[in-house]
């Protein structure tokens, strides 16, 4: 039986690594979800596949094209490529605004009917966000049409990336204190440090890491930090006093420092199922931590004239399990209080305040995750809106 006309059969995405590990991270988790649920043809397109290989170690870093979890992964070089009609999927998205190759776009628009062209839009909370999402941008010379296509808090928005069996996987694993300590003893966490209150920690080297340490230690509660190889390097080292190596841990006063080796995405989904306290950085690990359901800190994407300031305080007057402590640190947290915290006794009270918040402020995230599934999850949004232009266009 043939598809209708409008019903999209492949999809390139085109990546461009700017973040490390944000870019490729969304990416490649939505590359996998459209292959794996909606059986859509997928080729990734990467310019960066060092940074790929750290959170997918499957990768072959000197491979052209190779086949990966059912996705096709091809190495976005700068050499001028060559394409036909034939080469061009169904749809075809540029990942936060980068330029794909302009032989490609010149081979769609010869195909008929036209490819369905996305600029997928990175994640904010702020207001004009509902007006952008789906407005068009034809093409100054070619007979195409550009859709702007934001992810987003709200349904007048693509929604959030979410695989449809997450929330199974995560209580599944939560429900299972076996399969918990067995996964923290394989990343080298002893009993001891996994009967600690756990922290994991991933963050852009401007975090005032060291403030924290500091007030951390001094706390009367034990913790277990646990931050990945290569993350807030300088401020682990200092702590450590060696080199910040996986498999390498410290205990100073309250405070146990463990690095890790960097993980795969599955792995790091069960590193936050797994810890009381997230400090996640940039979209991908800030999405995950969200459907963790655990308390969490954002550290945002440094941007010029401190505009990630105004994202920061978007989110954080939307997000339903906000609190005056969760506020607060999260401010000093990127620089972004009205007064600048140096002292340890001010990051030890604001560690106290939140502390004491912390389960309220996971069973409200609860809610959250309620209004998020609502709004439906970004692949299969994506998808829909694909076939409706498809559908048009026929």
């Amino acid at each position: 039986m043939s598809l209708p006309s409008h019903q999209a059969t492949s999809l390139a995405l085109f990546c461009k690594v700017v973040d490390n590990f944000g870019d490729i991270g969304i990416c490649w988790r939505l590359a996998r979800q459209l292959q794996q649920e909606h059986g859509i043809a997928v080729t990734l397109w990467v310019d960066d596949l060092s940074s790929f290989k750290r959170i997918c170690p499957e990768v072959d870093i000197t491979a052209v094209e190779q086949q990966l979890a059912g996705v096709t992964v091809r190495y976005w070089s700068n050499q001028e490529l060559v394409f036909s009609a034939g080469d061009i999927a169904d749809i075809v998205i540029e990942f936060f605004a980068c330029d794909i190759p302009e032989g490609y776009i010149a081979a769609m628009a010869t195909c008929e009917p036209r490819p369905v062209w996305l600029n997928l839009e990175g994640l904010s909370a702020e207001d004009w966000v509902e007006g952008c999402h789906r407005l068009t941008s034809p093409h100054p010379r070619l007979p195409l049409m550009k859709y702007f296509f934001f992810p987003g808090f709200t349904d007048k928005t693509g929604g959030l990336l979410r695989e449809s069996s997450l929330q199974d996987q995560r209580r599944r694993f939560q429900d299972d204190p076996e399969a918990v300590m067995a996964f923290l003893a394989q990343l080298g966490v002893t009993n001891t440090e996994a009967a600690a209150l756990k922290v994991s920690l991933f963050c852009y080297p401007c975090a005032p890491v060291s403030a924290l340490f500091a007030a951390w230690q001094d706390n009367a509660t034990a913790m277990t930090c646990l931050v990945p190889e290569g993350v807030a390097a300088e401020a682990v080292q200092a702590f450590l006093g060696v080199p910040a190596q996986a498999g390498t841990a410290r205990t100073r006063g309250s405070l146990t420092v463990r690095v890790l080796p960097f993980v795969a995405q599955p792995d790091y989904d069960k590193l936050l199922w797994t810890c009381d306290l997230n400090l996640v950085r940039g979209e991908d690990s800030f999405v995950r931590a969200q459907w963790a359901g655990k308390p969490f800190i954002w550290h945002i994407y440094p941007q010029d004239e401190n505009l990630h300031h105004v994202k920061l305080g978007a989110f954080l007057r939307r997000y339903s399990a906000s609190t005056d402590s969760l506020i607060a640190m999260s401010l000093c947290w990127n620089g972004a209080q009205a007064g600048h915290i140096e002292r340890q006794a001010d990051w030890l009270m604001l560690w106290q305040s939140l502390l004491a918040d912390m389960p309220g402020i996971a069973r409200a995230s609860a809610d959250w995750q309620r209004q998020m599934h609502a709004n439906g999850d970004l692949s299969s949004n994506l998808l829909k809106f694909a076939a409706s232009v498809r559908s048009e266009a026929a």
